[in-house]
């Protein structure tokens, strides 16, 4: 067996190919995501998210992105502090600190920006109003479409 040679031969080797990624958000972005005005009520939100089958949904005031809230959102924040999910507003539990990125912006910016704020999921936007929302799974399917969180990410959905 050659030294380099793990006896793994399926386990894929990084291509020039693979390393390429998109140049703009654009690219690789989720197009028209789904979208809540603030005075929705959390049992509103999960049937949107349950129907368009996304783990997260812009949350927006007059058509404005003012935060976004994920599935675990709902349930950490809301379920699991006794919220009464008829009752609350998702505008009291989104994520307020709203970082966005615009189609034009470069992959390698929303990976810093990623990494710097600590997120998963990025809202897209364009003077103000959500036009796509940007995964890590996005991204890691467009980086290599072999890896296990692209893998994850394109798995047909177990509901």
């Amino acid at each position: 067996m050659p030294a380099d040679d793990d006896g793994y031969a399926d386990r894929r080797k990084p291509t020039e190919e693979a390393a390429t990624v998109a140049k703009t958000v654009n690219e690789v972005m989720t197009h028209d995501p789904r979208t809540v005005e603030t005075t929705a009520n959390l049992v509103d939100v999960a049937v949107q998210m349950r129907d368009g089958d996304v783990g997260a949904v812009v949350v927006v005031e007059e058509g404005r992105a003012r935060g976004i809230v994920t599935d675990r959102d709902l349930v950490v924040r809301s379920m699991a502090s006794g919220r009464d999910p008829h009752a609350t507003p998702v505008g009291s539990l989104c994520s307020k600190n709203l970082v966005t990125v615009t189609p034009d912006q470069s992959i390698d910016d929303v990976i810093k920006l990623i990494r710097e704020h600590n997120i998963r999921r990025v809202p897209v936007v364009q003077d103000g109003r959500p036009v796509g929302i940007l995964s890590i799974g996005d991204l890691a399917m467009e980086v290599d479409e072999h890896s296990a969180l692209a893998d994850l990410s394109a798995a047909p959905p177990n509901n």
